[in-house]
This record gives C-alpha cells, sequence and structure tokens, in this order.
C-alpha cells in the first residue's frame, strides 16, 4: 500500500507539474521561457559538440553545404541536354553518340531525383541524435558521456513528459470538440470550436517541444479560402493549426485518428472522405467546392504534393487542388533538422515508430512564411496555376523545385511519360543533325 501511495503522490505531483507550467500557459497562449532557456542550452551544446567533432576528427569535414543531388558516387555534369547534344553530334550520326544517353541513365539509375527526396537530408554536423555520416567516429571521451547524458535526458525525461502533454492535448481535443458538436450551429458554437482547436494545438506542439516562427502573419488564409502547403510530415497540420484554424480534407481513418475524425467534425466542417469516394475525383471536386462557396467556413488546408517529401524540395502539385476556384493561400514550411529529423518515410517507417523517433529528437524547429494569396488568371490552366504556386513555396522556403510526382515513391513511372521523353531525345537528335 505504500507504494502505490507513494506511486500516487508522485503521479500527482508529476501532472500537477505539467499542468501548470506548460499545459496552462500554452492554453492561455503564452510562455513562462522555459522553452527559450532549453534551446539556448540545447544550441550551445550542438556548437560545442561541433567544434569537438572538428578538433577530434584526423581529417575534419569541411563545412560547405552538399547540393542535394551528390552523395559522393557521382558527380553531375549541370549542362542542359539540349546543349550537350548539340556540342557533341555537330557531325553525322555515329554509334559511340548513344554513350551520352548510357553515362544519364546510368546517373539516374545511381542517384535519381526522386528517391533520394524519400530519405533523410544529410547533415552537416553530428547532432548527438544518430550519425548520418559515415566519417562521424568516435572522437573523445567527453563527447561520448555528453551523448549518453543526452541518451538518458531524452528517453528518461523528455520521452515522458512529451507522452503526457500528447495525450493530454488528444483527450482534450476529443472531448472539447464532442462537447461543442452538440451545440447548435452559430456564432457561438464556431468561436469554441475554434478556440478548443487552437489550444489542443499549442499542446500538441509542445508535446513536440516545438520552436516555430511564422512570418508575414498579414498574409495568413482567411475563411473561404484554401491553404496550400509542401509536405514533410503528419504534424504539418498541427504547425499550422497552433496560429489558425483549418478545414481538414483526408480519407476516414479507423482506431485512434478514427476517434479524432469523428469528433472534431461534429464540431468543425472538416470534409471527410470514405475510400470509395476518394477514387472519384467529380465528388471530391463538388464537395470542396461547396465548402469553398461558403464564406463563412474555415479555409480549407490541402498537400497538393500528396505525399511527404524529406525538407529539401517542392514536387509536383496535384492539379485537383487547383481546378476548385477560390482564393489559394500559398504556405512554405521548412524544418532545421540540426534539431530533429521530422521528415516522415512511411515506407520505411510506421506511424508509431515515427513518433516514437519525434518525441525522443532534441527538438522541432521550423519556419513558416505566408505567401500573399494567389488566384488563377484567365489564360492559365490547372496545372500551370498549381506549377506557379509550387514555385513560389519553393522560392520562399529555399526548396529544390522538382517536377516529379510523389507518387513515384509507391508507383511506376508511366508508360505516356516515357515515351515522351524518347519522343523528346529524338527532337534533340533531329535537331541538332545528328540523325538524316
Amino acid at each position: 500500500m505504500e507504494v502505490v501511495w507513494a506511486v500516487g503522490q508522485v503521479g500527482a505531483v508529476w501532472m500537477a507539474v505539467v499542468f501548470g507550467f506548460i499545459v496552462l500557459p500554452s492554453a492561455l497562449g503564452i510562455s513562462l521561457g522555459i522553452s527559450e532557456a532549453y534551446m539556448w542550452v540545447l544550441v550551445k551544446t550542438l556548437e560545442w559538440a561541433t567544434i569537438r567533432l572538428q578538433k577530434g576528427a584526423k581529417k575534419p569535414q569541411p563545412q560547405v553545404p552538399r547540393t542535394p543531388t551528390a552523395n559522393g558516387i557521382i558527380e553531375r555534369d549541370e549542362t542542359p541536354m539540349e546543349k550537350e547534344i548539340a556540342l557533341l553530334h555537330r557531325a553525322d550520326f555515329e554509334f559511340s553518340h548513344i554513350f551520352y544517353f548510357c553515362r544519364k541513365g546510368f546517373e539516374a539509375i545511381v542517384d535519381d531525383e526522386v528517391t533520394q527526396r524519400f530519405s533523410s537530408e544529410e547533415l552537416l554536423s553530428w547532432n548527438l541524435l544518430t550519425r548520418t555520416n559515415v566519417n562521424f567516429h568516435y572522437i573523445s571521451l567527453r563527447l561520448t558521456v555528453v551523448w549518453v547524458i543526452g541518451v538518458v535526458v531524452r528517453y528518461c525525461f523528455l520521452l515522458p513528459l512529451r507522452f503526457t502533454l500528447a495525450a493530454i492535448g488528444i483527450t482534450s481535443m476529443i472531448v472539447g470538440t464532442t462537447v461543442v458538436g452538440q451545440l447548435p450551429n452559430g456564432s457561438v458554437k464556431n468561436y469554441l470550436s475554434e478556440v478548443v482547436h487552437l489550444t489542443c494545438s499549442r499542446i500538441l506542439v509542445r508535446a513536440l517541444s516545438g520552436t516555430i516562427h511564422y512570418h508575414n502573419k498579414e498574409n495568413r488564409p482567411q475563411k473561404g479560402g484554401i491553404c496550400v502547403a509542401n509536405h514533410t510530415s503528419p504534424i504539418d497540420a498541427i504547425i499550422l493549426t497552433n496560429d489558425g484554424c483549418y478545414a481538414m480534407v483526408g480519407q476516414v481513418h479507423g482506431g485512434l485518428m478514427g476517434i479524432i475524425q469523428r469528433a472534431t467534425v461534429k464540431a468543425c466542417p472538416h470534409v471527410w472522405f470514405e475510400r470509395s469516394e476518394m477514387k472519384d475525383r467529380h465528388l471530391v471536386t463538388k464537395r470542396l467546392r461547396e465548402h469553398v462557396a461558403d464564406k463563412s467556413k474555415l479555409p480549407i488546408l490541402i498537400f497538393p504534393e500528396g505525399t511527404c517529401i524529406n525538407n529539401t524540395s517542392v514536387m509536383m502539385f496535384k492539379k485537383g487542388s487547383f481546378e476548385i476556384g477560390g482564393t489559394i493561400y500559398p504556405v512554405a514550411i521548412k524544418y532545421d533538422p540540426q534539431f530533429g529529423d521530422a521528415f516522415w518515410n512511411s515506407s520505411k517507417y510506421n506511424i508509431v515508430s515515427y513518433l516514437l523517433r519525434i518525441m525522443t529528437s532534441w527538438a522541432i524547429v521550423c519556419n513558416v512564411w505566408y505567401l500573399p494569396p494567389m488566384v488563377r488568371k484567365e489564360d492559365e490552366d490547372a496545372v500551370q496555376f498549381a506549377n506557379r504556386v509550387k514555385s513560389a513555396i519553393a522560392r520562399q522556403g529555399g526548396l529544390t523545385e522538382l517536377p516529379w510526382d510523389g507518387g513515384l515513391k509507391r508507383a511506376k513511372v508511366k508508360d505516356t511519360f516515357k515515351e515522351e521523353q524518347q519522343k523528346n531525345y529524338s527532337k534533340m537528335l533531329v535537331r541538332n543533325g545528328s540523325v538524316g
């Protein structure tokens, strides 16, 4: 009995500290300076570790950012294909001319632009979490001791704390939206729904030790609009709802996610689709248009890439989001990988493993830029509009812009696309006098 009583007392003190110093300030939108102090200590520790690595390594690694396509295996020639062919094929066609295409093919196989976007980006220096570079070896006893202390802090203190905050945030979301959902539709219900969503999102951000910097808040999405953003992680939605409320769009799930979806849709006009409905593009477009047409409803939050990309690039935006009409509010999200890898590689980790990795990292630090609203021009089709929005997001976030479909993460390249590339190659050869 004494052991049970002692455990109960410790649990009570733990919950009192969590509620008094974290949950309550989060709900009120204020900070006691604890997160700022933690980040200051963390930055200083990582700076010290970087210096120790540079001094202790036999061959210090130059602190030069590597290009996204460089992996040490091949060195690409960035000359445009058309220009290279024009230089190589000034004479009549010879059998050796195919070597150029062979080289391009080998480069694509060894280090293509698509598959490397679905692996964690390379770090310039070890962040005391994982070794993402084979050159990070044992340096000194002090660095090892600091790493061991970091493991103890992350797994024995931060993980239980973050799990507690996540449980409080999710439970509050389910209970709060269920209660608000019983109220009659009106301004009071909408106001309380936004309060519940904002409060719970703030608690969940604290559960990630999140430090988020929002820029250009005057461009925040307005009601009746569509917010589109690049996609790195499932927590992107929490990052954005921490600063404003959105109507989510997605497929109906089961389990805990399904419970959250059924509770939140009672209080907020989220748009959830059954699996069979998601395959009907016209039905999806119709429901989204009906939502956008009501200027009193919250802006829709959509991730047009359709899958998570590794925080280095922006891949093809699906045109469906840009056929709906209305005003598009672009948002660029860029995470700082020094403190934790926010990218979710769903092919390698399930959601539980991913959340465990997130909750045992140092922190989630990111920048969010609200870009000026954009509307579709009269002479612009949905694809052109999507590309224009994608380019704006890539420029603002410092991300590489790629034309590839993120669906290639799991699907094969369509035959029509292969044929199109073959036609382009043949046109280049004919135009440059290599064939004919």
